[in-house]
């Protein structure tokens, strides 16, 4: 008996039959899935401190339990004094039981550290089944240890998902418990 994610469980076992009679599946390879989460921060003063990156891929990894990699730059911009080939962010892919074990942490124990939290908007979905949110702090996760961060600085999250629309992805994530507000 090998271990799966609460997360997991309960889309195989409750999510995916409320999704069957909500949208009228008549296959069950139809049902969307989460197929992938990303976790993405830009460093724009990694161009004067390369340890800015450093500590960017650090907290990226503790965040997500996988290790972070350095996003680099694909052009020179010589107003931000910016070569190509430099680091200037950080991110990590998450999918299987990782990313079920990071959609969990999120809902259950960061977003309810989230100062004054109302609910996350709906407007985040591109048209094609994908939500991307957009973390301002990143001392809402309990990973971090606020004595040893060096600047508060935020991060986006992109959901992306097998659904053909918007509604569906809404109604998948809803499901797995992404608090939406309701606007």
């Amino acid at each position: 008996m090998s271990y799966i994610p609460r997360l997991k469980n309960e889309f195989e076992k409750v999510v995916s039959k409320s999704l069957i009679s909500e949208f009228s599946y008549k296959n069950s390879m139809q049902i969307p899935r989460v197929v992938k989460i990303i976790l993405s921060r830009g460093v724009g003063a990694a161009v004067a401190d390369k340890k800015l990156v450093e500590h960017a891929i650090e907290e990226l990894t503790l965040i997500s339990g996988q290790k972070a990699v350095a996003t680099l730059s694909k052009k020179d911009v010589s107003n931000f004094k910016l070569r190509k080939g430099m680091p200037i962010g950080a991110r990590v892919t998450l999918r299987g039981d990782r990313m079920y074990e990071f959609l969990d942490r999120l809902v259950t124990a960061a977003l309810p550290r989230v100062r004054d939290f109302q609910g996350i908007k709906a407007s985040g979905f591109d048209g094609r089944g994908n939500y991307n949110l957009g973390i301002t702090e990143q001392i809402i996760f309990p990973e971090i240890d606020i004595d040893k961060v060096a600047k508060i600085a935020g991060m986006d999250i992109t959901f992306v998902t097998s659904a053909e629309t918007d509604k569906e992805a809404k109604s998948l994530l809803a499901h797995l418990g992404l608090p939406f507000k309701n606007n």
